[in-house]
């Protein structure tokens, strides 16, 4: 596997009362028999086509294609869209730039996710539009905020590159059918990529909409669905759901709400190139579990940031909490401190250790204080972060959230409340006076 998952620190026998015994945990891992059957089930009849991604490669060439005509020209690219249609591709981008910007000869990617006038204004003046690519991203077809971004922006493409900018410089993502974004692009003459129709947006960072920035970007986007892959085939081949790691964790996750009030699960992820993968993993969790009153909320935090900022209420606050810390394999890495600089400033115990020491040590620190502080705690660590095992932890997500869905008896794949929200904007918009 491409990482470790430890859930002994969310049991009662390291954390006493607050954490699961062994009876409720086995309980849980018994009733996940029936999500990991529907798992196998789906997977071998392809109706839940998410579970097939991973063994795709047919679609490489056409968007290989596209990202080998951006790279040659385009100084940066706009991805437009919101919720699962850019989430994932941020996660992935964030492998290939840490927010300094991306290697030699590759475009930097932008990623526009609301409709703030005011950073479109700034985006429109701090780039040189001839030569701005863009990825317009609705898998509707109709999302209300990526077609004003793209309506928006594209006046000013084709006053900086001529009227025939859009067909060269945009390129959109949409399911097939009669949508306004096919409309649009139609009209434009722009290139077009199907979005699968059942691949749900929080579920899709593995097809277009995730793979295409990356290959913008030049990342291995094999390597991120053979990650994906090497998960899902341990799932399907085990025999016990206490030998699927998606599935203990939505065990301890379930059990620990139902049994010990744990209402809020926290994601703590100590890599910078994780920060993303944290805000991808909340709309997961949130959009696929929160119906019928059922759910627990998602919290993204960062170590170490949040150990100077959210720590104190983790463990002094309310009891209603799990916490996942993630860990990478950092230690001997970055600069080293001098001892002699360290002791002439009374911080000795700094001298000769290395940055990822430190961080190191803090990370491992966190996940034992928490614990011995009997706030259940799971550890997932990772040797290296790479694409491989960026797929592998998306995997592991997708079928966690799955597979608790499973055991809260709750839809994973639909959110009949937002679109409600999307619905009353809709009515506000249009009794609004027009602003031109």
């Amino acid at each position: 596997m491409h990482y470790t998952h430890d859930i002994s620190g969310c049991l009662s026998a390291a954390i006493g009362a607050h954490g699961l015994a062994e009876a409720e945990l086995a309980a849980q891992l018994d009733a996940c028999a029936a999500p990991l059957a529907a798992v196998r089930r789906w997977y071998d009849d392809g109706s839940l086509p998410v579970l097939r991604l991973p063994a795709r490669r047919d679609d490489f060439a056409e968007m290989q294609a596209i990202a080998d005509d951006m790279r040659g020209w385009a100084q940066q690219v706009l991805v437009l869209g919101t919720g699962g249609s850019s989430l994932g591709g941020q996660t992935l981008y964030a492998l290939a730039d840490c927010g300094f910007g991306p290697g030699p000869d590759k475009p930097r990617l932008i990623f526009m996710d609301n409709v703030d006038p005011d950073s479109f204004s700034e985006l429109a003046a701090a780039v040189d539009l001839s030569r701005l690519g863009v990825l317009a991203i609705s898998k509707s077809g109709g999302t209300a905020e990526t077609l004003t971004q793209l309506l928006t922006l594209a006046p000013k493409l084709s006053e900086a590159a001529g009227a025939d900018a859009l067909a060269r410089q945009v390129v959109a993502i949409t399911e097939p059918g009669d949508r306004p974004l096919r409309r649009l692009a139609a009209q434009w003459g722009l290139r077009v990529v199907d979005h699968d129709p059942a691949v749900g947006g929080r579920f899709s960072a593995l097809s277009v909409t995730g793979m295409l920035p990356a290959m913008i970007a030049g990342l291995d986007v094999a390597g991120v669905r053979e990650g994906a892959g090497d998960v899902l085939a341990q799932c399907l081949a085990a025999s016990d759901a206490g030998d699927v790691p998606a599935a203990l964790g939505a065990a301890v996750s379930v059990g620990l709400a139902h049994e010990r009030g744990a209402g809020t699960t926290v994601l703590l992820p100590y890599l910078d190139r994780l920060a993303h993968f944290g805000l991808w993993y909340r709309q997961l969790w949130a959009e696929s579990l929160g119906k019928d009153g059922k759910g627990t909320t998602p919290v993204r935090a960062m170590g170490t940031v949040d150990q100077h900022s959210q720590l104190q209420l983790y463990l002094g606050g309310p009891r209603d909490k799990m916490f996942t810390v993630l860990m990478g394999a950092v230690a001997g890495s970055g600069g080293v401190v001098s001892h002699e600089v360290a002791d002439a400033m009374g911080a000795g115990y700094l001298g000769g250790h290395s940055m990822g020491d430190l961080l190191d040590a803090e990370q491992r620190a966190t996940a034992d204080t928490l614990i011995r502080n009997q706030r259940p705690t799971r550890v997932m660590h990772i040797d290296a972060l790479d694409e491989r095992r960026m797929g592998a932890l998306m995997m592991h997500f997708m079928l966690e959230t799955i597979i608790t869905a499973g055991l809260l008896g709750v839809d994973a794949f639909d959110q009949p409340a937002v679109e409600e929200g999307k619905v009353l904007a809709r009515d506000y918009l249009q009794a609004m006076e027009p602003a031109g």
